[in-house]
């Protein structure tokens, strides 16, 4: 039986709870937070991006920051030469391109629109570009995480041979635009606390009557159909 999205929220919902969309950031400082994201935990990432606005209260200060200081400052998330240096070009082709740091303009553009002028940024790919857009401004945009994009499959949302930059905007199509942030983060919630990638406990799992992957993980012990859609 296909598994559709709504009842997919329906189910989440009952078990994890209501979803409320509320800004965590400010565009730009949400599209940085993300980019010292990447290839690091989110605590990490937020270690990284307090001591940066503490060290440079303006995005001007950060954009005009020695790379090496700014490195050091950022040590904490990870890859911190590497992101000291993209974060900078980053902040310095916003400004040129729209004269300031203020990125609300984006929500009054057509989905397209701001997801290509957002990757067109050095470093910036569709998840970068999606957290932005739903994050900062309730956007209905869909990041694909590494538990989004395994629960996707496990559930059949996904071809297995989809990539992860095609599963962006076929999961945004599956739901609402006023429901994809829900879907986002209930999915991200059922990938972390039950749809596990080694052992998903589909014994409880709110979605198991109709998913299709059950019977590949349990009984346990068939590891050969286990690799298959992880």
């Amino acid at each position: 039986m296909k598994v559709s999205s709504r009842y997919i929220l329906d189910r989440l919902t009952s078990a994890y709870g209501p979803v409320t969309w509320v800004p965590r950031f400010e565009p730009l400082d949400e599209l940085i937070f993300t980019v010292l994201t990447q290839h690091t935990s989110d605590l990490n990432a937020e270690r990284a991006y307090k001591a940066m606005r503490a060290r440079y209260p303006h995005w001007q200060d950060v954009m005009d920051a020695r790379p090496a200081e700014l490195a050091e400052t950022i040590r904490s998330g990870g890859l911190a030469n590497q992101k000291s240096v993209r974060i900078r070009q980053i902040l310095r082709m916003i400004k040129q391109r729209h004269g300031d740091f203020d990125l609300r303009f984006l929500a009054e553009l057509p989905l397209a629109e701001a997801k290509a002028w957002l990757t067109d940024l050095p470093g910036v790919g569709p998840k970068t570009a999606a957290v932005t857009l739903s994050f900062a401004l309730g956007m209905p945009a869909m990041p694909v995480d590494t538990h989004i994009f395994r629960v996707a499959k496990r559930l059949g949302l996904i071809g297995s041979k989809t990539t992860v930059e095609d599963a962006h905007p076929i999961l945004e199509k599956l739901v609402a635009p006023a429901d994809v942030f829900k879907f986002h983060v209930l999915l991200i919630q059922h990938g972390r606390r039950t749809c596990k990638a080694r052992s998903p406990l589909c014994p409880v799992c709110a979605l198991s009557e109709r998913c299709p992957s059950r019977s590949l993980f349990y009984p346990a012990g068939n590891k050969k159909a286990r690799e298959a859609v992880r």
